[in-house]
């Protein structure tokens, strides 16, 4: 719902003002509004969606307050090393969310790795977290090694001229069909979503294809704001399509509460659900709210 809400956002933002001159900066205040109503519906809609299609095991649980308290008093204060992982959870997420180079000027901006690796070196120079339990942390680096590679592969493809080639040749298939803009952009906005089982990073997906396919829309007559804002919020729901669909898509499979053929039907089922509630309840709010201007011709 909000550009610092994941690394592809403020992407999207910056590629969509390159490629008009400048002409749409979508704020953060922009963002967050146009995002508002069909958000909310979408998260209103999902937990309605996966309960018909995966109904809980457990619908009932009368004992599950008093078994929380219970457990709670168990843990009883937080401890030193609590507190340490705490403090440093919020270290993080302020580097994360920009905040020193907010404050104190770009110099000290941080890369999202570089403070991931600040928050681990603490960990363990506090002896919160030992090497045997980095070692011992095997989804972590099985996840590491495999991810690795698809970002790679996915930025590689982007490298070779492959999805320049693929946007091109999707516009040129568009226009010899005749095809209204609003078709066009359905089109355009389908191949550029479901491009992402291909992807194992949102920010190789935007960065490697974001920009052929917001000028391919544009060029097809698609009005600039409502392309971007589609495809930029295309850029978040579809992190949910597969296991490895984006960086937290691993360790959330890695729980082991669903099975691999439960997580990509459930991908491709609310994928459908939420880009139906995008495009419907989107299109009007955002003509309600001004954004997208008429279409000469």
């Amino acid at each position: 719902m909000f550009i610092t809400a994941t690394a592809p956002n403020p992407l999207c933002v910056a590629l969509i003002a390159q490629a008009t001159g400048s002409s749409i900066h979508i704020t953060w205040g922009q963002w967050a509004l146009a995002a508002l109503l069909p958000c909310l519906s979408m998260l209103l809609v999902m937990p309605l969606v996966l309960y018909f299609l995966y109904p809980p095991e457990i619908k009932q649980t009368p004992g599950a307050k008093e078994l929380a308290r219970t457990e709670l008093a168990k843990l009883g204060p937080m401890r030193a090393p609590e507190k340490i992982t705490l403090g440093v959870l919020v270290l993080m997420l302020a580097i994360w969310a920009d905040l020193p180079a907010w404050l104190l000027g770009p110099v000290f901006g941080l890369d999202p790795t570089t403070t991931a690796v600040i928050g681990l070196s603490l960990l363990l120079i506090t002896g919160v977290l030992g090497w045997e339990d980095v070692l011992k942390a095997r989804s972590a680096w099985d996840t590491l090694i495999w991810f690795a590679a698809l970002v790679m592969m996915a930025t590689f493809l982007g490298n070779l001229g492959l999805t320049k080639w693929f946007s091109v040749s999707i516009q040129g298939g568009i226009t010899h069909l005749g095809l209204t803009w609003q078709a066009s952009a359905a089109i355009l906005v389908l191949v550029y979503f479901y491009a992402h089982y291909f992807f194992a990073s949102t920010t190789a997906h935007v960065t490697a294809m974001f920009t052929a396919f917001f000028a391919a829309g544009i060029a097809l007559g698609t009005p600039p704001m409502l392309l971007g804002l589609l495809l930029a919020f295309s850029s978040s729901l579809n992190m949910s399509l597969t296991h490895y669909a984006t960086g937290t898509a691993p360790i959330i499979f890695g729980s082991g509460y669903t099975t691999l053929n439960e997580g990509w039907v459930a991908g491709a089922v609310m994928s459908a659900v939420n880009l139906v509630l995008l495009v419907l309840i989107g299109s009007i709010w955002w003509t309600t709210l001004g954004y997208i201007l008429p279409v000469n011709g």
